[in-house]
């Protein structure tokens, strides 16, 4: 398990609050490379689907971002999903995906 620098520990705080408050299967936070956050839960809607990571990382391309530098998917599931990974994969090529329990302990 890794030990996570104060940045990257808001971004868990970030996803364990969005996936608190839809109650989504999934909750995620990523930071571009302007210092800038964004969180967002799992979206399943009849017409579409999204991946928490891939809900943030549309949110963040859609506000203008470059780059990611760190990226936190909370989940009960213990796996990251390959979709969430490719989208962040899409910008930053190297950029950490750090997995997290529901209460917060990273688990990769």
């Amino acid at each position: 398990m890794p030990e996570l620098d104060a940045e990257d520990e808001k971004l868990v705080t970030l996803a364990r609050s969005a996936r608190a408050r839809t109650q989504a299967e999934e909750g995620a936070a990523l930071r571009d490379t302007d210092g800038r956050t964004y969180a967002a839960g799992t979206v399943d809607q009849p017409s579409f689907k999204l991946t928490a990571l891939q809900a943030a990382v549309a949110a963040a391309v859609s506000s203008g971002a470059e780059g990611i530098e760190a990226a936190v998917v909370v989940t009960a599931e213990g796996i990251l999903k390959e979709a969430s990974v490719h989208a962040v994969r899409d910008i930053a090529e190297k950029a950490p995906i750090y997995l997290a329990d529901p209460s917060g302990k990273v688990l990769n």
